[in-house]
């Protein structure tokens, strides 16, 4: 086995998850990722738990979708909500071999699978109540929407994934206390002019526990405090489909005009109920490894420089009031590269261009966390 392997393996064991003698721990793999898997089950055991694994193909999970009825992803969503109750950790692996796999299923159908599959057994039981981590495994075609070979993505993800997340998690500590205290918030860059308010919401750091890789600090808008407009630079894949140029006008809250690369669909997706058209969660990415984006959400909301402005549910720590059935990161980068950018916490300049400029918050700048 790739040592590599052996080293994320024991890493979201014993620190993501933290899992105890006698936890049970389900293992849920899609499509190709067996090494790790087997590594996590053998780590697993060395500590004492119970590991259950599920294995799903994407390829399978089209066929399925395609022909779904609601009451049928009712019963699923079902027997596999008082599996997970059953849970005190998950660990998701996600290999895809194809991220547009799902591309080709009527929306409609997608809808029925977040409403009655997706959100009762992960947003409703997981998130809230287990110890979880979801991650994905390198393979060709991650490499290939990375823009790099299979071995090059290889060498850049364990880097990425095996990171001193610990570490990372003391230098965001001032960065959580900053916008525990804080009230107004201004983001500006090209096609952006956004504010809202995070007053009393609270932030949560994101330091290798929820997420490999990780680095990022999160929180949420008062629910019907925004207002302005925000235009994402960066391609995001949902359900298959890959959208761009997404630009959102946002009116006391609510995102009233949505255009993209395909603005019917995306308004379809902001349909899904009346949450998905609010936001959920505000944040900051901070890994130092992750540059570009790769249309992979995972590593897409870490970009050092970057901040994502998400539709749809809001954290139960970060609780801001809206419950949807989607929760849609979608990031926009600040660094110069990328047209800079600016934030404003009540009136003082935080980050430009994607740098931090409190000294405070130097810690979090790319040469202080590699």
């Amino acid at each position: 086995m790739d040592p590599r392997i052996a080293t994320l393996a024991h890493n979201l064991i014993t620190y993501s998850t933290d899992l105890k003698p006698g936890e049970k721990l389900l293992i849920e793999v899609f499509d190709n990722a067996l090494p790790l898997a087997k590594a996590l089950v053998a780590e697993a055991y060395a500590a004492g738990a119970l590991p259950f694994v599920t294995l799903k193909n994407n390829t399978l999970q089209r066929t399925l979708l395609r022909g779904a009825t609601a009451e049928q992803l009712k019963l699923i969503g079902q027997w596999e909500g008082e599996r997970m109750k059953a849970m005190d950790a998950y660990i998701g692996i996600r290999a895809s071999d194809n991220v547009s796999e799902l591309s080709d299923v009527p929306p409609e159908k997608l809808q029925l699978y977040q409403q009655h599959w997706s959100k009762p057994v992960h947003i409703d039981i997981r998130v809230p109540n287990t110890k979880w981590c979801v991650l994905r495994y390198p393979n060709a075609a991650m490499a290939q929407l990375a823009n790099m070979s299979t071995e090059a993505f290889e060498d850049f993800y364990f880097k990425v994934c095996n990171l001193d997340y610990a570490r990372m998690g003391r230098a965001m500590d001032p960065l959580v206390a900053l916008l525990e205290k804080t009230d107004k918030v201004r983001i500006i860059g090209p096609g952006t002019d956004l504010t809202f308010s995070i007053k009393g919401i609270g932030a949560v750091k994101c330091c290798g526990l929820r997420n490999i890789p990780d680095g990022e600090v999160y929180t949420a808008p008062v629910r019907n405090s925004v207002n302005g407009v925000l235009s994402y630079n960066t391609p995001a894949v949902y359900q298959g489909v890959t959208y761009e140029n997404i630009r959102f006008e946002f009116r006391e809250g609510k995102i009233v005009r949505a255009t993209a690369n395909d603005t019917e669909k995306i308004n379809k997706v902001l349909d899904t109920d009346e949450g998905a058209r609010y936001i959920g969660e505000f944040a900051l990415g901070v890994n130092p490894y992750i540059e570009k984006p790769m249309k992979d959400t995972l590593f897409d909301e870490k970009i050092k420089g970057s901040f994502h402005f998400t539709p749809g549910n809001a954290y139960d720590k970060t609780f801001n009031g809206n419950r949807s059935a989607i929760h849609w990161d979608l990031v926009c980068i600040q660094n110069p590269e990328y047209g800079g950018g600016e934030i404003w916490f009540d009136d003082r300049l935080v980050r430009k261009d994607g740098r931090f400029v409190l000294p405070e918050l130097s810690g979090l700048n790319p040469e202080n966390l590699v």
